[in-house]
């Protein structure tokens, strides 16, 4: 069984990158069907036909679709992402630094709903049946309920307008002490973690539950191992795999999550940056930050599956 994992693990990776080729032509040719003109959107609708017509051959707009997909995947292979229509600026440029902006609001998210999530998601499996299992559960089919734009409105009104302890807006720009990083990160990652913590309780809760009801835990308890020993010593790590799965598809969420999350706070993410894309048709940039949530996106599950595979050979 052991000689396997390595070609299952190359085979998942095989897996990832036929999944991106296929992504890439999926988000080129939706980009493609966005309705509007570049042209005209660049140039506003007082443009001259000459004109417009002229900045379209400037752009290669003119040429075939499959002759553009192959000249952008050609400039990705080369870590070429193009320049941007509306800028006129290289898109690697203008996606540095939100792409920084997004990993750290990424970042803080993982670092406070993954050890919650988890703690909740455990402790309920041991306690399962209780009342403290009950009251998990239903809050987090509650939270789950609950879209996240809803979650941002409502932190909004709360915390920003009644309360006023923390602004509406993220100005991230005007961070100099850790009160001030406290006041612009806060309300994202709150929203944020509501979003991704309900599912991965749920996800780790079933997992640990699914190991505790295996043959030989229920011979461990019968023996006397207490519940919290049997699942910290006997059931966690046979649970890996499932519970990894749980964090990178909830972590995964937070690839569209950001999105809304980021839109509403007004945060320079990246998110932010391909919304304001698309107002403007500039399609080498909604191409490039599509790719880079579809990548994201892809790596968590990949790196999901080889934990599973590397924990547990026999799934």
């Amino acid at each position: 069984m052991r000689t396997r994992i390595p070609s299952l693990v190359v085979s998942r990776l095989l897996i990832a990158v036929v999944t991106l080729v296929i992504v890439s032509f999926a988000v080129f040719f939706a980009t493609a069907l966005l309705p509007g003109d570049t042209a005209t959107i660049l140039l506003g609708q007082s443009a001259t036909p000459e004109a417009v017509a002229g900045l379209r051959n400037a752009m290669h707009l003119n040429d075939p679709a499959y002759v553009r997909f192959l000249r952008w995947i050609a400039g990705l292979m080369q870590g070429d992402f193009g320049t941007s229509y509306a800028n006129n600026k290289p898109v690697a440029s203008l996606i540095g630094g939100r792409f920084v902006n997004t990993m750290k609001l990424a970042g803080l998210t993982a670092a406070v709903s993954v050890p919650f999530a988890l703690s909740l998601g455990i402790t309920a499996a041991i306690w399962r049946g209780t009342l403290y299992d009950r009251i998990v559960t239903v809050a987090t089919i509650g939270i789950i309920s609950v879209p996240e734009f809803m979650i941002a409105t409502l932190a909004v009104l709360l915390f920003a307008v009644y309360l006023k302890w923390l602004p509406a807006l993220s100005f991230t720009s005007e961070i100099r002490s850790f009160h001030d990083a406290l006041r612009a990160y806060a309300m994202p990652v709150v929203t944020l973690t509501f979003v991704v913590t309900a599912q991965m309780i749920r996800m780790s809760r079933a997992a640990v539950v699914e190991t505790l009801n295996t043959p030989y835990l229920e011979m461990a308890l019968l023996k006397g191992a207490s519940r919290p020993r049997l699942v910290l010593r006997h059931a966690l790590p046979n649970a890996l795999g499932p519970i990894a799965n749980a964090v990178a598809l909830s972590l995964s969420y937070l690839l569209g999550g950001v999105i809304i999350v980021e839109t509403i706070f007004n945060y320079p993410g990246i998110a932010k940056l391909m919304v304001d894309a698309v107002s403007t048709r500039d399609l080498p940039l909604i191409q490039t930050c599509a790719m880079i949530f579809c990548l994201g996106y892809l790596l968590l599950t990949t790196m999901a599956d080889i934990v599973a595979i590397l924990s547990n050979p026999r799934l």
